[in-house]
């Protein structure tokens, strides 16, 4: 089955953009965040943003690999998006004030499709590309709900 363009989550949290920002904004703190990431490692000295390089460690059940990013999109208060070097993919994080907090909403976007080598490997170790996006979703889900208690101040990755 094709990959999907997008996959998304919204979520509404009673916390102001900036303090949401401060969560979702910087990547080594993805891990607390996310139910896939196990570890990202900003490269480079220097403050986070456009043009900037991680090493990540993902982890799905005994499985482990690694995936290189670059921020694309670092716009403060707004939007986050970085872009995944093995498959082309781009997730973001995107912030809308609200009359009680912040609209977050997470995704990732294939605009050209996903690499092949990526779709071989997702076909033939982690279960087919319908069941591995089907999990990205849920993973979003729970990632948005994991930000949305830390910033409400409570919960799993309470900052």
């Amino acid at each position: 089955m094709a990959n999907r363009d997008e996959i998304s989550a919204t979520i509404d949290i009673e916390a102001p953009p900036e303090r949401v920002w401060d969560l979702v904004s910087d990547p080594a703190q993805m891990p607390r965040w996310s139910p896939q990431c196990r570890k990202m490692i900003v490269r480079g000295k220097g403050p986070i943003g456009v043009g900037t390089t991680t090493i990540n460690i993902n982890r799905r059940g005994p499985l482990f690999w690694p995936t290189r990013s670059k921020i694309k999109e670092f716009v403060p208060g707004k939007r986050f998006a970085f872009k995944i070097a093995e498959n082309g993919t781009v997730w973001s994080y995107d912030l809308e004030p609200t009359a009680t907090g912040t609209r977050l909403t997470e995704s990732r976007h294939a605009p050209d499709g996903v690499s092949a080598v990526s779709n071989l490997l997702t076909s033939k170790v982690l279960g087919g590309t319908d069941n591995f996006e089907n999990e990205l979703e849920a993973g979003i889900r729970q990632t948005l709900e994991r930000i949305k208690a830390a910033a409400e101040g409570g919960g799993p990755g309470k900052a």
